[in-house]
């Protein structure tokens, strides 16, 4: 299967690293010019030299800005007024108990993790749709649907996206544009492996350390390993191309086979 994305432009909003970092080379790497976003322009410029190290012939464009806030989204539309390809990837996560996350926390992460994709997804798809051609995409997490005791906050926003991304599909229904949301499962990401290491022991190798992770802290994984951000991106690539033209309004699962999940 060739996935051709010559003549396309994305933009993958939180980019810089991780997941967002994996779809940027990946979409570029099958022709299409990408955007790069972050807060920081020096991260940002970091990551494009970065990136085009890895993929020599790819076209990476900066844009710095804060996307989770209404001038980071004109700002955006500033660098790339007319994009083909939405990837809806940035997050914000962490554990708090609870009872003590407060109204500015709640707040927090609708903002960042919900309303700045809504943002993008209704400044964008205007165009796309008129166009006859688009593909708008929001990053999930299996958080959505097996919802984290101690980050019900960080659940709640990845379960609107779901919402979120299947409203948009039936308003962009019958346009030949295609509204998709992506389920992750635990991912090996910068910070995890610390975080692995707090719980297993230290003398393994990073192989038997994550499986020994995911057995006793995460066991209701089929995949029994972390999942990486290139086989996340395997699935946002596909999606963005002309032989997923026939897949709109889902949630495809990269997660590892969550025996809980609630979805098929």
């Amino acid at each position: 299967m060739q996935l051709n994305l010559e003549g396309r432009t994305a933009l993958v909003t939180g980019s810089t690293q991780g997941i967002g970092a994996a779809i940027a080379v990946g979409l570029a790497r099958a022709g299409a010019r990408v955007g790069v976003s972050g807060r920081d322009e020096r991260r940002v410029e970091e990551a494009v030299a970065r990136f085009a190290a890895e993929a020599p012939q790819a076209r990476f464009v900066p844009v710095a800005a804060d996307l989770g806030t209404a001038e980071g989204a004109a700002r955006a539309l500033e660098v790339l007024p007319d994009v083909d390809i939405l990837v809806n990837n940035l997050g914000i996560f962490g554990a708090q108990p609870a009872l003590e996350i407060t109204d500015d926390d709640w707040r927090r992460y609708f903002e960042v993790n919900v309303l700045a994709a809504v943002r993008l997804t209704r400044a964008y798809l205007p165009a796309m749709m008129e166009r006859g051609w688009g593909r708008v995409q929001y990053i999930a997490s299996d958080s959505a649907v097996a919802v984290p005791a101690e980050m019900i906050h960080y659940g709640m926003s990845k379960t609107a996206l779901l919402a979120v991304s299947r409203g948009f599909a039936k308003e962009a229904a019958g346009t030949g544009v295609t509204v998709n949301s992506v389920i992750a499962g635990p991912t090996h990401t910068g910070g995890v492996e610390d975080f692995v290491y707090e719980l297993v022991d230290r003398s393994l190798p990073w192989d038997e350390a994550q499986r020994a992770f995911m057995r006793e802290h995460r066991p209701q994984s089929l995949l029994q390993r972390l999942i990486e951000p290139e086989e996340i991106a395997n699935m946002v690539v596909y999606l963005s191309s002309d032989q997923a033209s026939a897949t709109t309004g889902g949630a495809l699962r990269v997660d590892g086979g969550y025996v809980d999940s609630i979805l098929p």
